[in-house]
Order: C-alpha cells, then sequence, then structure tokens
C-alpha cells in the first residue's frame, strides 16, 4: 500500500510540473504589442489608413502609426534621425537618396504603386484644357514645391514638357504636400491645380479637366523600403508584405492608384 501510496504521490507530482511548464510556454507564446512608425506620402493618407486598419483587424497585436508629409519633408527627417521603422515615398528621388547614405535595407526596397498627373479646377470652372492655363481669366494655379514633392516635380516637368512653365510661372502657387494643393482649389484659392488622379477619389468641390501626357513627365512611383535603424525591422516586413496582398491592392485600385507587381 505504501508503495502505492507513493507512486500516486510521484505521479501527482509529474502532473503538476507538467502543467507548470505548459503555463510558462503559453505565457512565452504571448504576442508582445508592436507600435509600427510609417512615414508616407500625403497623396497615400486615405488609402493607407483603410489598409491599416485592415491589417490591424488581422493582426490585433499592432498599431500603425502613420506620419503623412511631403516625401522630401520625410526624407529629411529621416535623415535627421526622426522615428520610422518603413518609409513609402511618392518618388524615387527620396528613396535614392536615402538608400546612398545607407539608410535604408536594401533587400526590402520595393516599387509598390504608380499614380497619373491631372490637371483640376473648381467645379464651375471654365477650363478647358492645359493650353487654357495661359488666358488671363486664370489667376492663380497650384502646384507641391518641387523640390520637396514629387507630384510638384512631376507637374513641373509636365508644364515645361508642354512649353507652358515660362509663361505660367508667375501665376504659380507652390504648396507644402499634394494634398494642399487639392484644398487649395476646393476652396476656390486657385483657378486650378495639378494633383495625383487618387488625390480626387471622392473629393468634392473639384473636377478633373485632363490627364498630364504619360510622356511628359518622368513614371510616377511609390517606392517603399524598411528604414536600417528600425529595431522593429520583422513587424515591418511584415507590414509591407501586407500592402503588396491582393487585399491591399483592390484597395489602392479603389482609390485609384495603379499596384504595380
Amino acid at each position: 500500500m505504501k508503495k502505492r501510496s507513493l507512486s500516486l504521490i510521484m505521479l501527482s507530482i509529474m502532473v503538476l510540473t507538467l502543467i507548470g511548464c505548459g503555463s510558462s510556454t503559453d505565457t512565452k507564446d504571448v504576442t508582445e504589442p508592436v507600435e509600427l512608425n510609417v512615414s508616407a506620402a500625403a497623396s497615400l493618407t486615405d488609402a493607407a489608413q483603410e489598409i491599416a486598419d485592415l491589417y490591424s483587424q488581422q493582426n490585433t497585436n499592432v498599431k500603425i502609426t502613420f506620419n503623412f508629409a511631403s516625401s522630401g519633408t520625410l526624407q529629411k527627417q529621416i535623415e535627421e534621425g526622426a522615428p520610422a521603422d518603413l518609409f513609402i515615398s511618392a518618388g524615387k528621388k527620396q528613396m535614392d537618396a536615402l538608400q546612398e547614405q545607407g539608410l535604408i535595407v536594401d533587400s526590402s526596397r520595393k516599387d509598390l504603386l504608380g499614380n497619373e498627373l491631372v490637371l483640376i479646377a473648381p467645379e464651375d470652372s471654365t477650363l478647358q484644357g492645359f493650353t487654357s492655363l495661359t488666358d488671363a481669366s486664370v489667376g492663380k494655379i497650384a502646384i507641391g514645391t518641387p523640390e520637396t514633392v514629387p507630384a510638384g516635380k512631376y507637374a513641373q516637368e509636365a508644364l515645361i514638357s508642354l512649353g507652358l512653365w515660362d509663361s505660367i510661372e508667375p501665376k504659380l502657387v507652390m504648396a507644402k504636400d499634394v494634398r494642399q494643393v487639392l484644398t487649395y482649389v476646393q476652396t476656390g484659392n486657385t483657378d486650378a491645380g495639378l494633383v495625383y488622379r487618387s488625390d480626387t477619389y471622392q473629393a468634392d468641390k473639384i473636377k478633373i479637366i485632363a490627364a498630364a501626357p504619360g510622356d511628359s513627365h518622368a513614371p510616377i512611383v511609390y517606392p517603399m523600403a524598411v528604414i536600417k535603424s528600425s529595431q522593429k525591422q520583422e513587424a515591418a516586413v511584415d507590414f509591407a508584405d501586407f500592402l503588396s496582398s491582393q487585399e491591399a491592392k483592390d484597395i489602392f485600385t479603389k482609390y485609384q492608384f495603379v499596384p504595380l507587381d
């Protein structure tokens, strides 16, 4: 009887030990919360936020915090050490600059999206096309500052290509990012503006007058890359992969971006 009792005691100890080990393992398996800082071009504001919301529903431990601004401004912030795990630029120039300085993970760089440059005006405008920008009735024309805003650089290239830059330069109002251009036109502060087609999605008080010829400016490409100084590179890569998923592509397409494979 004593041997049987001893055996039962030993069996109980073994069971309790295994339960204890299981509890320890379960605790380790609990995923730590992660906050990703994503620096993204202002034109991505609505689409990126919708995609991030979807991603967070599927990855409840991850919180995406966006910093939306012009790509040039974001580039400078990253160069100065601002917290960023992933950068999505509206132009290659800004990403190239960071890559040359060794600030991104080269293998993570990918061309994510394309877009189209369009001329917009207030909804009651009688503007007929790009050539009408020289008319005396057109007072102010908004574009992004070419040095820091990719959409502004594309606009400058298109206007030069169309032979309009010199004649309309005195009318130009420079904006801090492409969304400010949209606002200037919506509020009637300018008679026209050049933005991405994606910026016009569900935008009120404006209409598209014309699209810039594709060969009038450099190809519009949105590259993305993980920042080398990030302490959350694995999570950043996972979110970047999701941005290339079919679910994300469907959302980008809805907002009139062009997903790139």
